[in-house]
């Protein structure tokens, strides 16, 4: 039975994976700072809390060993370089450093599409910048390298790309949706960004395909996920309008906003307290569209046929 440890449990993405590794029959064992916040999993047969500060490597550490694979879902959307470096390039310095002493034979890395662990510094957003980053740390520890430059055993790593997930728990669809019955227009920043939504669900399955060792790309191996359609964030807006309902079906009126708006709304909304609906880094992210390269195997080579948006949105967003 395959020992998994889990950073980001507690999570959207990071629930569903939880319940597919235990419906696996694997035994899972999940961080968090507080046990409490783990009440979303907990019920899982046979999932072990534990409370750590994944952030204390010498506790990461100690933690880690004894398992076989670890899933790293750890990530935020917002804040200050120091908080983006903290987050996408510390922690998996950490988690390197922890699985290589450890001997673990596995990791699964979610990070996003645009980011390049090649180039990371091209990208024209803090989040994709750092997301490549911590790419990079993994891929150089996955082939043999340590913080000490000393050659040592890897591990096999795989890393996902997805674009935006949508799903039931989403705070994407379900916000534009809950916009859209409170505001007479919507007012639209980056109207015209692409994306490829993907299903949380076909990401969780791609995160327990890679451990099943199901992809045949030889590691450190990239795959994107991504869903079959290519829609623009106006479009997005509009179908969470027609799938909830609001305005009834019709929505409300869509203004995309020029660049210099565009800027002015997102600082605005950034400086909102609590986690703002978007940053002016969110729309640098998207000045490159969120969409499949064709550079990397999709989730086609994990053996999943993605899912449409429309039909599994519909089921939620129609009960709003």
């Amino acid at each position: 039975m395959k020992k998994i440890f889990v950073l980001g449990s507690t999570g959207f993405v990071g629930t569903h994976v939880c319940e597919k590794l235990v419906r696996e029959g694997w035994q899972v064992t999940v961080a968090t700072r507080r046990r409490s916040n783990a009440d979303v999993v907990m019920h899982l047969p046979g999932l072990t809390v534990q409370e750590l500060d994944v952030h204390d490597e010498a506790a990461l550490t100690r933690a880690v060993a004894g398992h076989d694979a670890l899933v790293n879902l750890v990530a935020i959307l917002h804040g200050t370089q120091a908080a983006f470096e903290h987050v996408h390039v510390a922690l998996p310095q950490k988690i390197a450093h922890a699985c290589l002493a450890n001997r673990v034979a596995q990791v699964v890395h979610i990070s996003a599409l645009g980011a390049d662990s090649l180039q990371p510094t091209l990208a024209p957003s803090m989040y994709l910048r750092s997301k490549g980053e911590g790419e990079a740390v993994l891929v150089q520890a996955a082939m043999g390298g340590s913080a000490g430059d000393t050659a040592q055993a890897g591990f096999d790593l795989s890393i996902l790309r997805p674009s935006v997930i949508f799903g039931a728990e989403d705070k994407f669809l379900n916000m534009f949706a809950k916009l859209q019955k409170m505001l007479p227009v919507v007012p639209l920043a980056g109207a015209d960004a692409k994306f490829q939504p993907v299903w949380v669900q076909d990401v969780a399955t791609a995160v327990v395909r890679c451990l099943s060792g199901a992809s045949a790309a030889p590691s450190p191996r990239v795959i994107e996920a991504f869903g079959p359609e290519i829609l623009t964030l106006k479009q997005l807006v509009q179908i969470s309008a027609q799938l909830s309902g609001s305005g009834g079906g019709m929505g409300r009126l869509v203004i995309p906003l020029p660049g210099w708006a565009a800027r002015l709304q997102a600082t605005v909304m950034g400086m909102a307290p609590g986690e703002p609906m978007m940053s002016l880094d969110n729309l640098d992210s998207m000045k490159v569209d969120n969409i499949a390269t064709g550079k990397q195997p999709g989730l086609e080579s994990l053996g999943i046929k993605a899912a449409a948006l429309r039909p599994i949105a519909k089921q939620y967003l129609g009960k709003r």
